[in-house]
């Protein structure tokens, strides 16, 4: 039979644990803060670090002065506050990653740390590959194939009609201004040239997570090696819809995360392996493998 003591004993660590629950909830949201105010204060040279790639492509195609435009009175403050806030996220994680180790870490097995922590610190580190890729990479590319893309049909709709109407061996000279029809520029928005860079980024930081997340099943059995590889006709299929949904609309940003991402998805079967051949060596000097039962699996 249940008494009241018994009942107020095991109220006590749950009352317990809720208050270390409310106080890692203090020290990360206020790390946010502080960390998000302080990125405000810089938030003017984030963004012209994160609009170099289109700056960069505008200069290449021949523009000596870029000039980006904002549309509202609002609109650029609320720019550099969503910048604010991305940054600020980023830059707080280690201590939101602190406060959550130290919450979970006192229920696990100590060889259940040693298994979790590697991926804690792997997990940020990822993320940063996969945004300085996006970044120095995937954008760039992006930004000079479709604003070269607009500038080479604007010149060959200039061009065309002087090379269909000269004759053979003339010269081609360059056409003289259009009376009819529109010209037709570019004039990039702010907000939205960040906005993709910043979709490009967090795509490429998130799915740079793929060896954490299959590793982590792997570690506790949920998925095998000799599984995910009889799986890869899919996992394609899963990461081209993956590209497709988290991506800007366009093939090329999406193949360039494909590719990217697959080569992950062949190094987790790798580390998946590798942690089932020493989990087999550690059975097998205990004396508890089941070569009929453990071998399946394997």
């Amino acid at each position: 039979m249940t008494t009241k003591d018994d009942i107020e004993d095991s109220a006590a660590p749950l009352v317990e644990h809720l208050a270390e629950l409310r106080n890692r909830l203090i020290w990360s949201v206020s790390a946010f803060i502080v960390a998000m105010l302080g990125c405000f204060v810089v938030a003017e040279p984030i963004l012209d670090f994160l609009l170099r790639p289109i700056e960069n492509a505008m200069r290449a195609l021949g523009n000596p002065n870029p000039v980006m435009q904002y549309t509202a009175p609002q609109e650029y403050f609320f720019t550099l506050v969503h910048i604010s806030v991305v940054a600020g996220l980023m830059l707080s994680f280690p201590v939101i990653g602190y406060q959550l180790w130290r919450f979970i870490a006192p229920g696990l097995y100590r060889s259940e740390k040693q298994a979790f922590l590697p991926f804690l610190i792997a997990s940020p580190v990822l993320f940063l590959m996969g945004a300085v890729f996006s970044h120095y990479v995937v954008t760039p590319i992006a930004m000079s194939f479709f604003l070269g893309f607009a500038d080479s049909s604007s010149l060959l709709a200039a061009v065309l009609p002087g090379l269909m109407d000269a004759p053979d061996g003339a010269a081609v000279v360059a056409p003289a201004v259009p009376t009819e029809g529109i010209e037709i520029v570019f004039q990039g928005k702010v907000n939205e040239t960040l906005d993709i860079s910043l979709k490009l980024i967090i795509a490429f930081g998130l799915c740079f997570q793929l060896p954490v997340l299959l590793t982590l099943m792997g570690k506790a059995g949920i998925v095998t090696a000799r599984g995910l590889g009889g799986m890869r006709k899919y996992a394609i299929v899963a990461i081209m819809l993956v590209a497709a949904l988290v991506t800007p609309p366009d093939i090329l940003s999406q193949l360039i995360l494909f590719f990217a991402v697959y080569p992950l998805y062949e190094i987790s079967i790798f580390l998946i392996r590798r942690i089932e051949k020493t989990r087999e060596a550690t059975l097998k000097a205990e004396g508890l493998w089941d070569e009929e039962t453990d071998g399946e699996q394997g």
